[in-house]
C-alpha cells in the first residue's frame, strides 16, 4: 500500500514537520507501507482555470497524478485566516470529484493558536468527504507551542495523536483493500 503525505504550506516548516512525523509513524507501525510526502514548496503547481489537466504543466500533472495513485493520503495544512491554505485549495481544484473513493483521507494541520483547532473539521472535512474520501475519526491539530525554536515537537499529546492516527488509518486502509 502507498501513503502519501501532503505538506500544503509554501511557507514555514511545521506543517511538513507534522506530515513526516506522522509518514514516519505509519511506516513504524507497518514497515511494509511505502511512504512519499509532496511538499508544495518543490513543485510549480499552477493556478486552476478550468483547464484539462493535461494543459497544466509537467509538475501539476505529476502531483496530480501521485494523488490519484495513491492508496490512502493524509492532508497536511498550515491554517490561515481560519482556513486552509491557498495552495492546498489550490492543488485540491485540481482534482476530479472521485479521487479519493475508497481511500481513508487523513488531516493534520498547524496553526499559530489553539483559538483554530476546528478549522480541519469544518474546512477541510468537507471537502475531503466531496472527493469520497473516508475520513477517520481522529485528526491531529497543533499550534506554535506544540514545536521548539527548530521545529522539533516537543508537544507528546502531539506525539500521541500522530500514532494513534496512523494506526487508525492504516486499519481502515487495510481493511477497505481486504473488502476487493
Amino acid at each position: 500500500m502507498k501513503l502519501v503525505g501532503i505538506s500544503g504550506s509554501l511557507a514555514g516548516w511545521k506543517t511538513n514537520v507534522l506530515v513526516h512525523e506522522f509518514l514516519s509513524a505509519a511506516k513504524e507501525f507497518d514497515e511494509k507501507i511505502e511512504t512519499e510526502l509532496i511538499d508544495l514548496r518543490d513543485y510549480d503547481i499552477e493556478f486552476v482555470d478550468g483547464s484539462p489537466l493535461a494543459y497544466y504543466n509537467a509538475d501539476t500533472f505529476k502531483v496530480v497524478n501521485k494523488i490519484i495513485s495513491a492508496d490512502f493520503l493524509v492532508i497536511g495544512s498550515p491554517i490561515y485566516q481560519a482556513s486552509i491554505s491557498g495552495a492546498l485549495k489550490n492543488l485540491l481544484d485540481h482534482l476530479p470529484i472521485d479521487a479519493f473513493k475508497g481511500k481513508v483521507t487523513g488531516m493534520v494541520t498547524t496553526a499559530g493558536s489553539a483559538s483554530h483547532f476546528l478549522v480541519s473539521e469544518y474546512q477541510l472535512k468537507p471537502i475531503l468527504s466531496y472527493f469520497k474520501g473516508l475520513v477517520p475519526t481522529i485528526n491531529v491539530f497543533s499550534h506554535d507551542d506544540s514545536f521548539n525554536e527548530v521545529n522539533e515537537i516537543i508537544d507528546p499529546n502531539v506525539s500521541d495523536r500522530i500514532q494513534k492516527l496512523a494506526e487508525e488509518m492504516i486499519n481502515l486502509q487495510k481493511g477497505l483493500h481486504d473488502k476487493k
